[in-house]
């Protein structure tokens, strides 16, 4: 008998319905120039729009609201590159505790100053000679606060896929749903919601080609580590996919694809000239994989999550004009 699954549809609703009011029903958007581009009609959910720039306020607001009074009077605590950061800190402010966030020392301006904007401590490390999550866990254990991880909880997991839940509510059934990869958190509660609710829609990761750990995992059958990858990705340099999240896409998802920096680069310019938006490099990744031609078998109708839109101006400029 299969094990129960750590994340079910009903967890999903249930974090829709506690992220009434706190987070905001994003957008979605349609471009007939897109659509001949691709040769599908594409339907986009701007999570770019979301508070914080991007979907991570629904897993950790999810989590947090979670806490008992006695955790959250102690604070809570989070690892990120930068988009988790400032989830964490918002549901902290919202919630009325405090938040200590281990951001590393090479994250985007950008990023540490809107986590601090909110409120939250800022320690900082290097992501390329020391673990985080080490460093997460003995920071949070030490002060006493709730760790909330990015993407490696139920909690998280399943407020991330209330972003899929409002997309196919929106837009009806879908052929495909296409959704970026770091550690697996988005796809995972994505692919809990949309298998629920249209058990023959595909599932398909992105990730860039530096980062693949979740591709090669899943075609190994095992989570498999590689070095922190150099993209412009920031928000998918991760090393090994989450247990959790390894878990459940490895029943859920259909396929992994890749895409290049540059591939990201020609789909921030796109979206900026054609669509109106700004996305930051994860955030484009699906996006890119649909421009680049990396879907195969190309479905009729295929939904996008743009999962973030947190860039500053200068690194913005600087990528799309190179």
């Amino acid at each position: 008998m299969a094990a129960a699954s750590p994340v079910t549809f009903d967890d999903v609703r249930d974090a829709a319905a506690r992220l009434k009011g706190i987070a905001h029903r994003t957008p979605v958007l349609t471009s007939r120039t897109l659509d001949a581009l691709v040769g599908a009609e594409v339907f986009i959910k701007c999570e770019n729009f979301q508070r914080i720039g991007a979907f991570k306020i629904r897993g950790a607001y999810n989590a947090a609201a979670q806490l008992s009074p006695e955790q959250l009077a102690k604070g809570i605590a989070a690892y990120s590159s930068g988009n988790h950061a400032q989830a964490t800190a918002l549901a902290a402010r919202e919630l009325g505790t405090s938040a200590v966030i281990l951001m590393p020392e090479d994250a985007p301006r950008s990023k540490m100053q809107a986590t601090a904007g909110y409120g939250a401590e800022i320690v900082t490390y290097d992501r390329y000679t020391q673990d985080r999550t080490a460093l997460g866990e003995a920071l949070a254990e030490d002060r006493g606060l709730a760790l909330i991880p990015p993407y490696d909880h139920p909690h998280v997991i399943a407020g991330q896929g209330t972003a899929a839940l409002e997309l196919l509510e929106d837009t009806g059934e879908l052929d495909a749903l296409v959704v970026p990869v770091g550690g697996g958190g988005l796809i995972a509660g994505s692919a809990t919601t949309a298998k629920a609710l249209h058990p023959g829609i595909r599932m398909i990761g992105v990730e860039p080609e530096a980062g693949d750990d979740t591709k090669r995992s899943l075609e190994s059958g095992e989570r498999v580590k590689i070095p922190v990858p150099r993209t412009i990705a920031d928000g998918q340099a991760i090393s090994t996919p989450g247990e959790i999240t390894f878990d459940i896409n490895r029943r859920l998802v259909d396929a992994v694809t890749l895409v290049s920096d540059e591939e990201i680069v020609q789909a921030m310019r796109f979206a900026f000239e054609r669509l109106k938006i700004v996305l930051e490099p994860s955030g484009a990744t699906g996006l890119a994989a649909l421009l680049s031609g990396r879907v195969e078998n190309l479905p009729r109708r295929i939904g996008v999550i743009a999962s973030g839109g947190n860039i500053d101006t200068e690194r913005f400029t600087a990528l799309i004009s190179g």
